[in-house]
């Protein structure tokens, strides 16, 4: 038996169960992987609440889509993963069929990668889903290039401060937007370029002042939103607006008929697009390797709790005073 989390019925972090469950054998494609830690996904308690892009299909569920452990068991046709082995869990499956918050968890073996040598648990379930989150928009989508404009809103979440790291490591300029003041020095060391205070500023006139009325080549909201009109008037000519999350849970506009038409992309992005397809995988999990040797990327981590705390950890993330990742471990 292994303890589990569940919920039966959707809702805030109070309907979150720590139970005792059977986390059954390994099928084919499939690992069974001691859970060490557990990276915190805003996506799921949106899942929780029944208000991710995804619906809940069945009660009870579980939760988690990132993790860091060791692998117990293979499944026929598994090669490359054996017992023993340390690696990371990466969201590349529907949360309605598998959940990483337990201490021993079933995954798919195309949803793991070894862990690098010098990467503790916490760190391996802190770093892929934020670095391969900006990868992916930023490389193999958006193909930022040096001197490119980037403003990045939510900017002190996991992906935030990755997509702060991962534009400096392009040559590109990361403008950060947040909404208080109390987040502004930790963000320009993390290395944010500016930082847009979206309770005391005017975000799209202040990156127009920035960037001599030019504007960004690139938008990366985590909001969306009613929110999308105004970020849309910062974005230059011929520039890209991504909708990388859903934070705000409310309808959100398509913003190029109010303003005119202007030559604006739109675009929709999940890390899925990653970690869904071998060849860009490959590519984005080098990227961000290559980062952590040389020390350019790192986890941000802002708290770490036991399993035993799940609710409270979920509180803390909607509570929006992080700065980084929260990471659940399964103390033994």
């Amino acid at each position: 038996m292994a303890r589990t989390v569940r919920f039966h019925e959707t809702g805030g972090p109070e309907v979150l169960r720590v139970e005792d469950l059977d986390p059954g054998r390994p099928g084919p494609g499939e690992a069974l992987i001691r859970v060490d830690a557990i990276g915190v996904n805003r996506a799921e308690a949106l899942f929780r609440r029944g208000t991710y892009i995804e619906p809940v299909k069945r009660l009870p569920a579980r939760l988690g889509t990132e993790a860091a452990g060791v692998v117990e068991a293979v499944g026929p046709g598994v090669t490359g993963f054996g017992e023993g082995q340390a690696v990371s869990v990466l969201p590349a499956f529907s949360p309605n069929d598998y959940g990483v918050y337990a201490e021993r968890a079933l995954v798919p073996a195309s949803a793991l990668l070894p862990r690098p040598g010098g990467v503790d648990a916490v760190s391996g379930a802190a770093v892929w889903m934020p670095y391969l989150t900006a990868y992916g928009a930023m490389v193999e989508v958006g193909g930022v290039r040096p001197g490119d404009v980037t403003v990045l809103n939510a900017a002190s979440s996991s992906v935030g401060v990755a997509a702060i790291h991962t534009a400096n490591r392009l040559g590109a300029t990361p403008v950060a937007v947040t909404r208080t003041r109390a987040k502004r020095e930790r963000l320009i060391e993390e290395g944010a370029a500016e930082v847009i205070v979206s309770d005391e500023e005017d975000v799209p006139a202040r990156v127009l002042e920035l960037t001599g009325g030019r504007g960004a080549e690139y938008v990366f909201d985590a909001v969306a939103g009613p929110g999308v009109t105004g970020l849309a008037r910062a974005v230059a000519p011929g520039g890209t607006l991504f909708l990388w999350g859903a934070q705000s849970g409310q309808p959100t506009p398509y913003p190029g008929f109010e303003l005119g038409m202007p030559a604006l992309n739109l675009r929709t992005y999940t890390v899925l697009e990653i970690t869904r397809e071998p060849e860009r995988l490959r590519r984005g999990a080098a990227f961000v390797a290559s980062g952590l040797r040389t020390g350019a990327f790192r986890a941000v981590v802002d708290r770490v709790f036991p399993l035993e705390e799940v609710v409270e950890a979920h509180r803390h993330l909607e509570s929006n005073t992080q700065i980084g990742k929260i990471v659940i471990t399964p103390a033994r």
